[in-house]
């Protein structure tokens, strides 16, 4: 077996038993049964269990990451970079639905260094996403009589929520509700 598919059905194999187990109740010993692979392989690619939760973020925050760098890097307006960051956040967030689900449900159990670590680089996506907005609102775009920090809470708290409610099998795909999300946060916050 290849690394990466070997990484990838240990991932996969957590993620569907903390999802349906939860991750307290989700002994190493059921992840490496459900990934075909044994716990030295297991500990070869990941020193914990905890370590396999922060993979599980981590992959998708890195992916959404890249696609920040990317999108801001374009030069596009204002509007059109914070439109394109929203839309692929949704996107990404779908794509990872079920690893997102487990992380937000578990993030409390990780370690107190894990925390730390999740909390950091969300807010070094947030900063850049709060820096569009500020952007936004110097160029007369977005409202100003609500603090950043709220308009900023109010999409990312959508976007969490997603796994409450969404179904891919339901009838909005997730480039339309990527884009339905998006209208309606940018009409809540223009000037």
């Amino acid at each position: 077996m290849a690394t990466s598919s070997v990484v990838d059905d240990i991932t996969r194999a957590a993620v569907d038993l903390f999802s349906t187990q939860g991750y307290a109740n989700t002994s190493v010993q059921q992840i490496v049964e459900a990934a075909g692979v044994t716990k030295g392989a297991m500990y070869h690619y990941f020193e914990s269990k905890d370590d396999l939760l922060f993979s599980v973020y981590e992959r998708m925050l890195s992916l959404q990451t890249e696609h920040l760098e990317e999108i801001v890097g374009r030069g596009a307006s204002t509007a059109q970079t914070l439109r394109d960051v929203c839309v692929d956040v949704i996107e990404t967030s779908i794509d990872f639905l079920p690893e997102g689900t487990v992380f937000f449900r578990s993030v409390h159990m990780l370690s107190e260094p894990r925390q730390k670590e999740v909390t950091r680089r969300r807010r070094q996506y947030h900063d850049v996403f709060a820096s569009l907005i500020e952007r936004g609102q110097e160029e007369g775009l977005y409202r100003t009589d609500v603090p950043r920090a709220v308009l900023v809470a109010h999409f990312f708290s959508d976007v969490h929520y997603l796994s409450n409610w969404y179904s891919p099998e339901g009838p909005e795909d997730k480039v339309l509700l990527a884009q339905q999300l998006t209208d309606l946060f940018l009409v809540a916050i223009k000037a």
